[in-house]
């Protein structure tokens, strides 16, 4: 396969989730272009903000804001029905607080990527995906707003006149909707080091992934993400990188 294009590789970072630990972030910082930094709301407070967006700018990596739901004590992934006006104020709140950090620490915030629920409500839902489009508008019309590929987020955010950003997973599967399988469900989670690479490599260059049914999804990523929380994060995201390496340039989505 010859060169198609340039990816971003990004990773949720500034994230305390169940079984974290120290060094995880660093790790992480070394391999991806683009760090999505939790803003307080599913976790984070603001020491690990300041802590990570030094830690990011430090690599050169770009800084993005990862807002939630006010959600905790379920890590952001329990759905709840707040209104839209709910859902542009929270994105307005943490990614305002977000901003203001990373001014004080000489760096800027360029992308925002909704977290769990809301990211899956945006993904079937495009009233929600305009709220947050508008909340991001509204702080920055320069931001960039990070949504799934292929799904009616796409369309809806652009409608509203934000920069999108697409979003495919590495090391997660999908069902034949396009919609990510249920962490709940059996093989939800990839971590298998082949397994993750080549996903990664068929969807950065190919465009188009392997549903749960053996169906073909095509999407058109222009970012890819390894999660923090998947066990062995680190050591699949190096090995994602490399083998991005050898087909394409891997680059910040921001930069271009």
């Amino acid at each position: 396969m010859g060169v198609a294009r340039s990816i971003d590789l990004n990773a949720d970072l500034g994230e305390r989730y169940d079984g974290w630990q120290p060094g995880v972030d660093d790790a992480l910082l070394a391999v991806v272009t683009t760090a999505h930094i939790a803003c307080g709301f599913h976790s984070g407070d603001p020491d690990v903000m300041v802590e990570t967006v030094r830690a990011a700018a430090a690599r050169g990596a770009a800084v993005g804001a990862h807002p939630s739901y006010p959600d905790r004590e379920g890590f952001g992934r329990r759905p709840m029905d707040l209104g839209l006006d709910q859902v542009r104020a929270a994105v307005l709140y943490q990614v305002g607080a977000l901003q203001g950090i990373a001014r004080a620490e000489g760096a800027t915030v360029v992308s925002v990527k909704p977290h769990g629920s809301l990211y899956n409500r945006m993904a079937v839902e495009a009233d929600c995906a305009r709220a947050v489009a508008e909340a991001v508008q509204q702080l920055d019309p320069n931001l960039w707003l990070v949504v799934p590929a292929g799904t009616p987020a796409v369309d809806a955010a652009r409608s509203v006149g934000v920069r999108v950003a697409q979003e495919a997973f590495c090391d997660r599967t999908y069902q034949p909707d396009g919609t990510l399988t249920s962490r709940g469900a059996a093989g939800a989670v990839l971590t298998d080091p082949e397994a993750v690479q080549a996903q990664a490599v068929r969807l950065a260059h190919d465009h188009c992934v392997e549903a749960s049914d053996g169906s073909i999804l095509h999407l058109e990523p222009d970012t890819l993400c390894i999660h923090g929380d998947t066990p062995g994060a680190a050591d699949l995201a190096g090995a994602v990188r490399r083998a991005l390496e050898a087909h394409l340039e891997v680059s910040p989505f921001a930069a271009r």
